[in-house]
């Protein structure tokens, strides 16, 4: 009766850092859990039985330590008083908890290291570090904790130590390296074995190359590398093998990396030049360990087609815009030098587009070839395409020479949507291609020109991004790294990390920085998570009292604005004080569920004063963003205004930006403008998503207009319509006051010319699966609720007066029951 055991909702992690780590599981059946029961061995902690119907503890027993390695299981009472049999086990290992477990030295090549100097090894081919030991005898535990930077590679007998890539993920580097643990038991041997880390300079140490594209260049950290091999062998005994002055290093085949621009690799290459590694000054207090699922290759694109362009150049087709890798896989004579051009668009000679505005340029990876089969993708760097030329290559090669390898953080994927209008179908297609063609360490808006973890998107599309994944451990390590770039006085900068500080309004806008207070209470609303608000209270707090230092009479000057809108006579403070009463009110709201009551008065009084003020300073404001807004934040209540927008959505004239976008399909989903939001969803005309389907958009583009217009083809921050995708038209979402999904709010729309929806996503208490048909004057409705949850249902009001539901089900009102766990089919007729 007990599944999917999660520790800091993760499968079996190794190389935590949490001390007090949460459980949580679900349930199988249709039972409400009245208790608990937590075992976690050996002999760490014991819960006794619990009254609760809690799925998520947080650890209280023994104090752990570094390397604790621990399992745990759990069982639970139903509403009958049966307790069930114990859950199979889950498993969880801590890490190294203090810079003083770390017996490791930072190491790198010779010629990469030159204390002070940000262009170190510019120029010169990638380092490789190698270090030999001996296993005198069969080990029965060995555990790799690695880190590098930039990027590093790292085997073991010449095998990888994992299916993770671009490894570590983007952080702050002088503050925090991220470290993982792998269990390398199975690539070791009994006497010699060896050790490697490639290293790469990633956006830690970007060059300032002159003949390729650099969004900017600096350096953090020159490249390099620490690991130290833990052991445990069969007789009881100890070993350790770590990075030192022992290690090796030479330079590799790959002879360039440019985060932005591009990569070199000569395969004729062998390493060669052994040298004694430099130990590499630095501390080790700045190492942390994984806390989410790292970037995995998700999906494997063979080449659709090998086009030829007008001059003969051979260009393959992935079939699909991507982010990743483009694989050669080649059998051909030693010397050949191939230069690779991904891109996400052809111009009219079918030669792949690149420019600054849109991916950046120029950006190209070169192959040389060995003698032979052989296969190459770059392995420091990553680029976004649908394209790639392959200049150089004999004309008798096929398509099966290119495959897209599509990269992204593995966030499990837990939703589903598809309805009986082709074209919807195709705009969630997109949307979801963007968002995973986005979704690496951090949430970036492109793949290719920026790379960067602008911070608008990962809130205003917090709902789009969890209704699709499992992001729940993803998002908290986002807010760290938020954390992380806010500055002094309580400034969030607009990206994070920030590599780069841009000029304002690009580095201090409400709307941007105001992530670090919304993602807090968008965890705990949708997972029932509160440990990120108690986190990063301190944060979120400075953050709103940074904002209000700004403020003048409660109006907020400074912003970008409602970007990309089409109507640009949107005031900035309008969109900026809408942005900073967000902050003040959630902050209000997190205050309240954490206890801090006089903060929670404070910042209502706050929300209360800024409303005011936005009232009276924009009282005049008539464009279609201001009005939403204002009705977003219950300043306004005009039906006439709602009329004016539904009106204007519905005949294609929709003119907010990428800030309004979400609170249009909130507030006219909430008034239950559906009509209008379906009219806008299928519309083909220039502005709309399906004007993007119709004319060759494969992601979510940067504009309306984008794949007429260029910009950015892979870009998902106009995906606001996949939230209402989900909560509108298949109905799934919160019931007032629920968090965690504990009581859904089951309300499908059913408009215009709509025949069928089926959606499903995970809760924190398993799956949720709605799914509807009408037809000939019928209507039906199936609802899949998990156990520990319960359900308020909503028909549609369609006219149809005879109502079929479940004995189960509860009366609420005309049209609204409420059902317990399980799964009921509802239904409507004349």
């Amino acid at each position: 009766m007990v599944t999917n055991l999660r520790t800091c909702d993760l499968i079996d992690p190794l190389g935590i850092e949490l001390t007090r780590p949460a459980f949580s599981w679900q349930l199988t059946g249709t039972t409400a859990q009245t208790g608990y029961h937590v075992q976690v061995e050996p002999g760490l902690w014991d819960t006794g039985e619990v009254e609760s119907a809690d799925q998520r503890v947080v650890y209280g027993g023994r104090p752990l330590t570094s390397r604790t390695a621990a399992s745990w299981r759990v069982r639970i009472r139903d509403a009958g008083g049966r307790w069930s049999g114990w859950s199979p086990p889950a498993r969880f290992e801590l890490g190294l908890l203090s810079a003083d477990d770390w017996t490791a030295s930072w190491i790198t090549h010779p010629d990469w290291h030159d204390e002070g100097n940000p262009r170190a090894g510019e120029g010169r081919p990638l380092p490789l570090l190698k270090g030999e030991f001996v296993l005198p005898q069969p080990v029965t535990r060995a555990r790799l904790h690695v880190a590098g930077l930039g990027v590093y590679v790292a085997t073991v007998n010449g095998a990888p130590v994992t299916d993770a890539v671009l490894e570590p993920p983007y952080t702050d580097f002088a503050r925090r390296v991220v470290y993982a643990t792998h269990d390398v038991a199975e690539l070791l041997r009994e006497g010699r074995n060896a050790l490697g880390v490639e290293l790469g300079p990633g956006i830690a140490h970007v060059f300032p190359h002159q003949d390729r594209y650099m969004k900017f260049f600096g350096s953090k950290a020159a490249p390099r590398a620490i690991a130290q091999l833990e052991l445990d062998y069969a007789d009881g005994s100890f070993g350790r093998f770590v990075t030192g002055p022992d290690w090796r290093a030479a330079e590799g085949p790959t002879v360039r990396s440019h985060w932005y621009g591009g990569e070199d690799h000569d395969a004729r290459r062998t390493a060669a030049g052994w040298r004694p590694a430099t130990v590499v000054p630095g501390t080790k207090d700045v190492l942390r360990s994984r806390a989410c699922p790292p970037i995995r290759v998700t999906e494997r694109l063979p080449a659709t087609a090998r086009l030829t362009a007008g001059d003969g150049t051979p260009v393959f087709d992935v079939g699909t815009v991507v982010a990743g890798w483009a694989e050669l896989s080649l059998d051909l004579p030693a010397g050949r030098c191939l230069r690779l051009v991904p891109g996400d668009q052809l111009d009219d000679y079918g030669r792949v587009i690149q420019s600054k505005p849109t991916t950046g340029a120029p950006i190209f990876n070169t192959y040389v070839t060995k003698d032979g089969p052989q296969t190459w993708h770059p392995s420091f760097r990553y680029d976004g395409f649908r394209y790639v030329e392959v200049q150089g290559l004999p004309e008798h090669v096929g398509p099966e020479a290119v495959t897209a390898l599509v990269l992204r953080a593995d966030n499990t994927p837990t939703g589903t949507f598809e309805t009986s209008d082709a074209l919807v179908n195709d705009i969630h297609t997109i949307i979801d291609r963007a968002v995973r063609g986005n979704m690496y360490s951090v949430l970036t808006d492109c793949p290719h020109r920026e790379k960067l973890g602008w911070l608008e998107q990962t809130h205003l599309l917090f709902d789009v991004v969890a209704y699709n994944y499992d992001v729940a451990a993803y998002y908290r390590e986002l807010l760290v790294t938020i954390a992380e770039a806010q500055t002094g006085d309580g400034l969030v900068p607009d990206i994070a990390p920030e590599f780069l500080v841009f000029d304002a309004p690009f580095r201090d806008d409400p709307n941007w920085g105001g992530a670090i207070v919304r993602i807090p209470w968008q965890l705990y609303r949708w997972y029932g998570d509160p440990s990120a608000m108690q986190t990063h209270y301190d944060a979120m707090r400075r953050y709103v009292d940074y904002l209000t230092s700004k403020a003048e009479d409660g109006v907020l000057g400074h912003g970008l604005g409602d970007w990309i809108g089409l109507d640009d006579s949107t005031p900035v403070p309008l969109v900026s004080t809408w942005g900073y009463w967000r902050a003040a009110s959630t902050m209000a709201r997190a205050a309240g569920v954490l206890g801090r009551d006089d903060d929670a008065k404070r910042y209502r009084a706050l929300s209360e004063q800024i409303t005011a003020a936005f009232a009276h300073a924009f009282s005049g404001a008539r464009s279609q963003a201001s009005e939403i807004l204002a009705l977003d934040m219950g300043v306004s209540t005009d039906e006439r205004a709602l009329d004016r927008i539904s009106e204007a959505v519905a005949g294609g004239g929709i003119t907010v930006g990428e800030i309004a976008l979400p609170a249009l399909f909130r507030v006219l989903g909430r008034a239950g403008r559906h009509d209008a939001l379906w009219a806008f969803a299928t519309s083909t005309s220039h502005p709309s998503y399906g004007y993007q389907v119709r004319h060759g958009a494969t992601a979510l583009t940067e504009a309306w207009d984008g794949p007429t217009r260029g910009l950015s083809q892979n870009h998902y921050m106009l995906g606001a319509v996949d939230a209402w995708f989900y909560r509108g038209l298949g109905g799934i979402g919160q019931a007032p006051g629920s968090n965690g999904f504990r009581r859904l709010l089951i309300e499908p729309a059913a408009p215009g010319d709509l025949e069928s929806v089926r959606a499903s996503t995970v809760t924190p208490y398993g799956g949720v699966e709605v799914s509807w048909t009408r037809a000939d004057g019928e209507f039906t409705l199936d609802v899949t609720v998990p156990p520990g949850s319960s359900a308020e249902v909503r028909l549609p009001e369609l006219g149809l007066a005879r109502h079929a539901v479940p004995d189960a089900a509860v009366k609420l009102g005309a049209h609204a029951y409420e059902v317990p766990a399980g799964r009921w089919t509802f239904g409507a007729g004349r």
